[in-house]
């Protein structure tokens, strides 16, 4: 009898994660075509940013930062692994992918705090503010370069489709060389 799949990522991981990659890319968009929608939907991005790591302490399981946010050592130690071809499966986020999220709900809260603050009367028309959230912008188009890179690594690496699982919420099921 064939193995059952593995619940991992829960329907409020799933949806903030296809909603903010969904209206970065929007808000990406909107800066050259439709700029009217560049705020909104850079709210929205923000607002899944917010309730991602809000639920990163509310959630269970795989959706818990504690659960997949390592330590120094430890993401050293993947790096290494990786780097040596020696890197295990993990069920939820590896190391870097852990770091990788939160760096990446770090940008999108940079880019709407300083999209925000373009908007007030304070800041209005701030050089500096402008050229600030345009290189977070383009920063943040490598990071997700990074983070898409890193995915299709593993999905390689581990003979995964991790972007179905990030759709359906399961993978494959558990060996005994997988780190939970």
């Amino acid at each position: 009898m064939p193995a059952r799949s593995l619940p991992v990522w829960d329907v409020v991981v799933r949806a903030t994660h296809w909603t903010l990659a969904l209206g970065c890319a929007a808000a990406w968009v909107t800066t050259a075509v439709g700029l009217r929608w560049h705020e909104p939907v850079g709210y929205l991005a923000l607002a899944m940013a917010a309730l991602r790591i809000g639920w990163g302490f509310a959630g269970r399981g795989y959706a818990r930062l504690a659960q997949f946010v390592r330590g120094p050592r430890a993401t050293l130690a993947y790096a290494a692994q990786l780097a040596r071809g020696e890197a295990p499966r993990y069920i939820g986020h590896n190391p870097l992918g852990g770091w990788m999220a939160v760096l990446l709900w770090l940008w999108v809260a940079l880019l709407g705090l300083t999209g925000w603050l373009y908007s007030t009367d304070a800041f209005w028309g701030e050089a500096w503010l402008d050229r600030t959230h345009q290189a977070l912008g383009w920063s943040m188009l490598a990071l997700v370069a990074l983070h898409v890179a890193g995915v299709i690594h593993a999905s390689i690496r581990h003979r995964e489709n991790l972007v179905a699982a990030m759709l359906t919420g399961v993978k494959q099921p558990a060996k005994p060389t997988d780190v939970a």
